[in-house]
């Protein structure tokens, strides 16, 4: 199994880790912490350097509540990025955007891959990616982040994310978009409660067999802290996301045990530790 992005080719007979570099000052675990790019630049070289075989640059927060953001603010965040860690970093450079024209910039400015919670719904996106070579990871998500935790209601959460994720692909290929170009994310915690996530990381081989890599993006999210300090939320505390880990590298796991190609982190080390031993005990 391998991912084509633009003429790079990623091997995924292994496990392969995403690492995070956020660029907004709201992001939900680590936002405002790279102020410059010379300092994403550093953080993403440190992060290639522990493992990670793509690294993920974003200029917009898509956490629940999350405001939105303009063309040029977005491409402001990002472009000096990309043209650096394209210029400089072995890896894959995947941008995570859903608007068009920061698509096309990106892959001008070096891009490998996009990264779109909304799987290239916005108008013109679609077109942006099948005129490009870029890879692009399509992922499930219900409603928008500034309302997407309002109470989301499925019947059989599984089979709704899997349905929607083959229409997706379907789509890119009526586009023009190879099958080898694209990859799947369940979207962990958009638009899903607790006891959805559950369901959906149980069930998640059954997202795998739609036959596109499958991506997951489970670190430190409120689903590691609500497993883990089960006992703590009884009394109200949540914990933050820099407590989170050890929660984290648990979800990374099963995930990689029940298919999961690519494993989207912001502690590359350390997961890809947990990612090697599941993929040792799968083979």
């Amino acid at each position: 199994m391998y991912l084509q992005c633009t003429a790079r080719q990623l091997a995924l007979e292994r496990p392969a880790l995403m690492g995070v570099i956020n660029l907004t000052p709201d992001s939900f675990s680590d936002g405002g912490r790279l102020a410059t790019p010379l300092a994403a630049l550093e953080a993403a070289e440190r992060m290639v350097e522990e493992g990670a075989a793509i690294i993920d640059i974003g200029g917009v927060s898509t956490r629940p509540g999350a405001a939105p953001v303009g063309t040029e603010e977005e491409l402001h965040r990002v472009l000096p990025v990309v043209e650096r860690a394209a210029t400089h970093l072995r890896a894959i450079i995947s941008v995570d955007t859903s608007d068009p024209e920061v698509m096309r910039r990106a892959e001008a400015s070096g891009a490998h891959m996009i990264n779109d919670v909304r799987a290239l719904r916005v108008a013109g996106a679609l077109e942006a990616v099948a005129g490009s070579r870029m890879a692009v990871c399509l992922m499930h998500m219900r409603g928008e982040p500034p309302t997407m935790q309002r109470d989301p209601v499925y019947h059989d959460v599984v089979a709704e994310v899997r349905d929607y994720l083959a229409g997706r692909m379907e789509a890119c290929f009526a586009a023009g978009i190879d099958a080898d170009r694209l990859c799947i994310d369940p979207g962990f915690g958009f638009g899903k409660l607790l006891r959805h996530n559950i369901e959906l990381l149980r069930r998640l081989d059954e997202l795998a067999g739609l036959g596109p890599p499958l991506l997951v993006g489970l670190s430190r999210k409120s689903m590691a802290a609500a497993l883990a300090g089960a006992e703590e939320a009884l009394h109200g505390e949540v914990r933050p996301p820099s407590e989170r880990l050890a929660g984290s590298l648990a979800l990374a796991t099963i995930a990689v045990l029940r298919g999961a190609r690519i494993v989207r982190t912001h502690d590359v080390a350390a997961t890809m530790d947990a990612v090697r031993v599941a993929a040792a005990i799968m083979e």
